[in-house]
């Protein structure tokens, strides 16, 4: 085996299916695990999340069954700065964080292509359900939806550029779930049957407010809920433990449902409406990346655009605004649009670009 892939392991069953397609390929896996955050020393640990002993445990097993070296190497300060540190400062600011795409963009792949390098690899392999291909027409790679459209994961991936896509491999793009758990079943491996993370891996017990405040050493306390005319209906535990288009928790008795529509962090306010007030036409978003020449050339593109990850894509106009701002302007009215999450862009199956929702 001349040639060699860093094959990128979480401990689930889709990172070590890559592994084992890229071992039967005749190519030498070399399995990395990027050690982000330790929820053991915390005495947390859990299934649902991907940073555990117990994880790290699953992927140097299956690195032993398949027969190729293993590594783990520790990225927990650069973890805490770059993800934590946003995480909380994106709270604060009356918006709502996603940080497994943070982790993606300013840990993992960054990192991984280091990596690759010092280890001679000539791909990076990770377990995403997405596709890469290079279009001879643009000249240039692009990121493409996967097969499995139920498991499409491109929505966590918009940010990857030329020399990021020229280096990755996906072998599950082109497969489904099934598929790939019984190709683990199989070979014996011994997380086939494992359930997938749902978690954030430093919010393990799901009380993201609690990481809030030991990072902050305090707690905003109560607030008041208001209604969109500023009338003071009940009081709340802080504005960070809200988010737009929340409607249970809430503790308010009304005849007509209630829910968050807006989050005003300077008077830790929160405002309540109905769930016709959720909707709007028109998104803006920042620090907005293309991955091809073609559109970033544009000054305008009609595509479809996704505000959250499980979100109905929805067709539109995507305007460029600034360098690197766009505003997309929906055919029809989409709900709950989120500050701090990501508005990601298509074109068919390929992915344009996306950013974070301002």
């Amino acid at each position: 085996m001349d040639k060699r892939y860093l094959v990128a392991m979480s401990g689930g069953v889709d990172s070590s299916v890559a592994a084992l397609i890229v071992k039967n390929s005749g190519v030498q896996p070399i399995g990395i695990t990027m050690r982000l955050y330790d929820n053991d020393r915390a005495g947390m640990c859990n299934t649902k999340t991907c940073c555990s002993m117990k994880d790290t445990d699953d992927a140097r097993a299956v690195a032993a069954k398949l027969d190729f070296p293993y590594y783990v190497v520790n990225f927990m300060d650069g973890f805490k700065e770059k993800v934590i540190d946003k995480f909380v400062k994106t709270y604060i600011d009356g918006a709502t964080p996603n940080p497994c795409i943070d982790c993606n963009r300013y840990m993992k792949f960054g990192e991984l292509l280091v990596r690759a390098k010092q280890y001679e690899c000539e791909k990076i392999v990770t377990g995403h359900y997405a596709r890469v291909v290079f279009d001879e027409t643009l000249g240039e790679w692009c990121l493409l939806k996967a097969v499995d459209r139920s498991k499409d994961q491109t929505y966590v991936l918009y940010f990857l550029n030329q020399q990021q896509l020229s280096y990755l491999y996906l072998p599950l793009g082109e497969m489904t779930k099934k598929d790939a758990r019984v190709l683990a079943e199989a070979d014996g491996l011994i997380n086939a049957d494992k359930p997938d993370s749902q978690d954030i891996c430093f919010v393990p017990d799901g009380n993201y407010a609690r990481v809030i405040e030991e990072v902050l050493e305090r707690a905003v306390g109560e607030g008041d809920f208001v209604d969109r005319s500023g009338n003071v209906m009940g009081k709340h535990k802080g504005y960070y433990h809200y988010t737009i288009g929340q409607r249970k928790g809430l503790g308010i008795s009304a005849p007509e449902p209630l829910y968050v529509t807006d989050i005003i962090p300077a008077s830790n306010t929160v405002v309540l409406g109905s769930n016709d007030d959720l909707f709007t036409r028109e998104v803006e978003a920042s620090e907005w990346s293309f991955i091809n020449t073609v559109d970033a050339a544009k000054e305008n593109m009609r595509v479809s655009a996704k505000i959250r990850y499980r979100a109905r894509e929805t067709a539109g106009v995507l305007y460029r605004t600034g360098e690197d701002r766009v505003k997309m302007v929906f055919d029809e009215p989409v709900r709950a649009v989120t500050k701090g999450q990501s508005l990601v862009a298509y074109d068919g199956e390929r992915v344009v670009g996306g950013g974070v929702i301002i």
